[in-house]
C-alpha cells in the first residue's frame, strides 16, 4: 500500500484518531501506523504527562478524575487543531457523548476493539498502573467499562477487531480501509 494515494496522501484525511478500551493496540497500531504515513503520533496520556509534569495516577491522586478528565478535554481540543497527526485519545475520552461524532472535518475515528479478557491479559503485561482497575475483581471490572464505553466507540468511521493480529498488518489493513471512506472536507 503507498500512503501517498487515497484519501490519507491527497490530504482528505488530515487526522486519524484512535480510540479503545486499554490494550486494544492503540500504541503499537499507532506507531506502525504513524510510521507508514510519516506522521506525528501522539499518545495523549502521555502529552498530559509532559505537559504537566505529573503521571496519570498523581493527577487521579491530587485531583480526582475529574481534574484529569479536564486535561484530557483541553489537550485533546488542542492536539485535534493540528493537521498531520494520528492521535492515540485516552479510553475514557472517546466515551463522552458527541465527542466522535463531532470530530473536526477530515478526521477519521477507529475503535481498535479488544475482549476484556485480552484487555487485561496485554495491560498486566505493559506493568502500568491503572487507576480505573484497581478493584477487587478487576476483570467483571474492565467487563464493565467495556459495556459502559461500547456504545461510544461503536460510533468510530471503522472498527478493527486486534486480537490475534499483528500490529503492521492492522496499519496496513486501516490504510486499505480509510482509502474507501467518503470524508468530510478538512476544517
Amino acid at each position: 500500500m503507498n500512503p501517498t494515494t487515497g484519501p490519507v496522501g491527497s490530504g482528505r484525511v488530515a487526522r486519524i484518531v484512535l480510540v479503545g478500551f486499554m490494550g486494544a493496540g492503540k500504541s503499537s497500531v499507532g506507531a506502525a501506523l504513524a510510521g507508514r504515513l510519516g506522521w506525528d503520533f501522539v499518545d495523549m496520556d502521555e502529552e498530559i504527562r509532559a505537559r504537566t509534569g505529573r503521571s496519570i495516577p498523581e493527577i487521579f491522586a491530587s485531583g480526582g478524575e475529574a481534574a484529569f478528565r479536564s486535561l484530557e478535554d483541553a489537550v485533546g481540543a488542542d492536539l485535534l487543531s493540528r493537521s498531520h497527526l494520528e492521535l492515540e485519545a485516552g479510553g475514557v475520552w472517546a466515551a463522552v457523548a458527541g465527542r466522535l461524532e463531532n470530530l473536526p472535518g477530515a478526521t477519521v475515528s477507529v475503535w481498535l476493539r479488544v475482549s476484556p479478557e485480552e484487555a487485561l491479559r496485554r495491560a498486566s503485561g505493559q506493568g502500568i498502573r491503572r487507576p480505573m482497575l484497581e478493584t477487587p475483581d478487576p476483570l467483571e471490572t474492565a467487563r464493565e467499562l467495556l459495556r459502559l464505553r461500547e456504545p461510544f466507540y461503536s460510533v468510530a468511521d471503522v472498527t478493527l477487531d486486534t486480537e490475534g493480529s499483528d500490529p503492521q498488518r492492522l496499519a496496513v489493513d486501516l490504510l486499505r480501509v480509510i482509502d474507501g471512506l467518503p470524508l468530510s472536507p478538512p476544517t
